[in-house]
């Protein structure tokens, strides 16, 4: 509580210091917002290759499915999700890079977990429904908060200002009993100067997967002060997830026979039957609170403040069968004479953090100068620990007596600056510095109780520098080259890995662009050091296993367009075009070192394409046809032949239908999607092990070979209403 009085009592400081009384316009309102995000966004001529997506093509498909499967159209981008429906955990992978090495920020404040660089969707279950726009740039891209940008960063502005008042509730229903609720709503602006604005969630979903249920709540808050030349946000928002964990995924037997089938919970009673404990559950709440200041003091200076407090908690709950009396710290008992030193018990492994961000950046434009200046100050704490809630055989231990404890903190302090110069009206120049200084520092066990004692610094500089030239009003060349540097997770430094990753990105693109049309090329060659590939194998988590590659690179060429072929038809084609490769990389295999030379980089498809379709029949009527193609892709980086996935091509159906001129309502939307029409059984996403085998022949290591597979959902469906006050 005391935290929240922080911000709240900033709030009013900052609103203190307004003064001039004058009328606001949509339009100065929209510019002040994006002020949020103009530090870490690039324009449309900016040589950073790049998409964006308004609130309007968001609103098409929001249908309770997580942003990752929102994103699936856009070029270079793969999705999946355990649960196999869009619902619960979902991931997105952007040219081969997963999502711990996409850097995402909601209005500049970093949203990767700054411990293990994932981003968890779940825990801000239907943000969707409050995101303003979004921009996805591809590469290094242009310098941002929080982590390096291995394969991508996407930066998120939620709901901006709105002049004027309105209301909005939503219901939606489909396949796998998958439900969203949600309720919005907006003062507009009141004495022309505040507004507040909400929206409650709730989405639940039985999930494609057995029993891979999700339970997700989330709410969003803001409070806005605006005038000629200041606007001051404070943001609460957040959500609760409870999903029944869904990542052990199945082995290429039960995928022929029973696809749906989980594993997760599984156990013997004491007559010998199979059962599922029911609440194996992923159980985590997730709170964040922002305060940002935007001051534009004349037509060429501009300062942006942000503060952000991110409080997160939670835990898994497991089933664990003939456990070791010992691992669990429990006293060895006597019954009748025999000694009992194994039971079944219910654990619950615990992350319980804190995130304080303080972001700065001041803005300068005049006529053939931009210049953008900033600095960045974050701190992490997290407490890892592990409880026993239930055992069969509890000793002399008490309820929640924890059997390992471990700590991270992690310090980051970054400054950058950017500049564009625009020399004439056909050259602009773009130079872009940052400097990164990590401090991470881990106590205690890991929850297999080895002892995890990490005292690491590191110093990162990163330079970028680009070129555009306009050869007339239809097309454009660019290109660019950035630096980029990122520092181990803490599952890295548990599995022994040490050294930072590098990467220096070359980027050459042309932009075609007339009233019909709009095409985007982009060549990108990718060369890393120490690139922290994945293995293909994931810890007892669900999590994926790093390792470095040594020397490695990624070369490809985008395609993405936007033509009218029609005025009510138009189409929205990409592709991307690939080699992703490892360089002398070596294994171990059959009980040796082996030099395998080049192989593919694993989860690294050589042909990502997707469309689509739009048809308009009628003015208030809209129908797409969605399609994606992703090619084969291997879920190791040794080219086994058990680690591949196979290509698979999907569509969607959408159709979107308005009611406007309605008593007593402003606008009713229809919004219908049909995934997977052609019900295809595909499955988007797996795991990949190998083991070594000296049972068989005692005198032979022989390396053997698994993998695991997550099925997605076949044909199905979400129909939703909007209603409009």
């Amino acid at each position: 509580m005391k935290k929240i009085a922080i911000s709240l009592s900033l709030g009013l400081l900052f609103l203190n210091l307004s003064a001039q009384e004058k009328k606001v316009d949509s339009i100065n309102v929209e510019t002040l917002d994006e002020v949020l995000i103009e530090s870490i966004r690039v324009k449309e001529d900016a040589p950073i290759s790049h998409s964006n997506m308004s609130k309007e093509e968001i609103l098409k498909r929001n249908l309770g499915q997580d942003i990752p499967i929102l994103l699936n159209y856009l070029p270079s981008v793969v999705t999946t999700t355990d649960a196999g429906a869009g619902v619960g955990y979902t991931y997105i992978r952007v040219r081969g890079s997963d999502a711990s090495r996409v850097n995402i920020t909601i209005n500049g404040i970093p949203y990767n977990d700054a411990e293990s660089q994932g981003t968890f969707w779940v825990n801000m279950p239907d943000f969707a429904s409050s995101v303003e726009s979004l921009q996805l740039q591809r590469g290094v891209g242009t310098s941002t908060n929080g982590s390096g940008a291995f394969g991508a960063s996407l930066n998120i502005l939620s709901d901006a200002v709105s002049k004027e008042a309105y209301g909005d509730v939503n219901a939606s229903f489909g396949s796998f009993n998958t439900q969203k609720y949600n309720v919005k709503f907006s003062t507009g602006l009141l004495n022309e100067h505040f507004e507040i604005s909400g929206r409650l969630s709730k989405i639940t979903s039985d999930g494609y997967i057995d029993r891979a249920t999700s339970d997700l709540k989330s709410y969003f808050l803001q409070g806005a002060y605006v005038n000629d030349n200041t606007l001051i946000k404070a943001l609460v928002f957040g959500g609760k997830e409870k999903t029944y964990q869904a990542w052990y995924g199945v082995d290429a037997e039960t995928l022929e026979s029973d696809r749906t089938f989980n594993p997760a919970g599984v156990y013997t009673d004491d007559e010998g039957n199979i059962k599922f404990y029911d609440n194996e559950i992923d159980n985590y709440s997730q709170d964040h609170y922002q305060l940002h200041w935007n001051q534009r003091y004349n037509n060429n200076w501009s300062t942006n403040l942000g503060l952000n407090y991110t409080y997160g908690r939670g835990y898994f709950e497991q089933y664990k069968e003939d456990q070791d009396f010992e691992f669990y710290n429990f006293t060895l008992i006597k019954i009748g004479g025999e000694i009992i030193n194994e039971t079944d018990l219910i654990r619950r492994r615990w992350l319980d953090n804190d995130f304080y961000v303080v972001n700065a950046n001041i803005n300068y434009k005049k006529e053939q100068i931009d210049f953008t200046a900033g600095a960045f100050y974050s701190y992490y704490n997290g407490d890892h620990y592990g409880e026993v809630i239930w055992a069969e055989y509890a000793s002399d231990s008490e309820i929640r007596d924890r059997y390992y404890e471990g700590n991270g903190t992690k310090n980051e302090f970054t400054i950058f600056s950017k500049t564009t110069y625009y020399h004439n009206d056909k050259w602009s120049v773009y130079g872009d510095f940052q400097g990164r200084f990590i401090r991470y520092k881990t106590l205690g066990l890991t929850s297999d109780k080895v002892p995890l004692a990490v005292d690491e610094n590191f110093n990162f500089f990163n330079p970028k520098v680009g070129l555009t030239y306009k050869i007339n009003a239809n097309n454009q060349l660019y290109t660019s080259y950035g630096r980029a540097n990122r520092e181990p997770r803490r599952s890295d430094f548990e599995n022994g890995v040490t050294k930072a990753e590098k990467l220096d990105d070359f980027e050459l693109g042309w932009r075609f662009s007339t009233k019909k049309s709009k095409i985007n090329t982009n060549i990108y060659y990718m060369n890393y050091n120490d690139q922290l590939v994945l293995t293909g194998a994931i810890d007892d988590v669900g999590a994926p296993i790093r390792t470095t590659s040594g020397k490695s690179f990624r070369l490809g060429i985008e395609i993405d367009a936007n033509i009218f072929i029609l005025d009510n038809l138009r189409i929205f084609p990409n592709i991307d075009f690939s080699s992703n490769k490892n360089k002398d990389f070596v294994t171990s295999k059959d009980g040796e070192l082996v030099n395998l030379g080049t192989t593919n980089i694993s989860f690294s498809p050589s042909i990502v394409a997707g469309n689509r379709l739009e048809y308009e029949p009628l003015k208030n009527l809209q129908l797409a046809l969605l399609t994606k193609y992703v090619g084969e892709q291997y879920m190791g980086n040794i080219d086994g032949k058990t680690s591949k996935l196979d290509a698979y091509f999907i569509n969607d159906f959408n159709v979107v239908y308005s009611l406007k001129n309605i008593p007593f309502v402003k606008e009713i939307i229809i919004t219908g999607l049909v995934n997977n029409i052609f019900n295809v059984g595909y499955v988007s996403n797996g795991y990949y092990y190998t083991y070594e085998d000296t049972w068989t022949n005692p005198n032979t290591i022989t390396t053997v070979e698994g993998a695991g597979y997550y099925p997605q959902a076949t044909i199905n469906f979400l129909l939703g209403f909007t209603i409009k006050f």
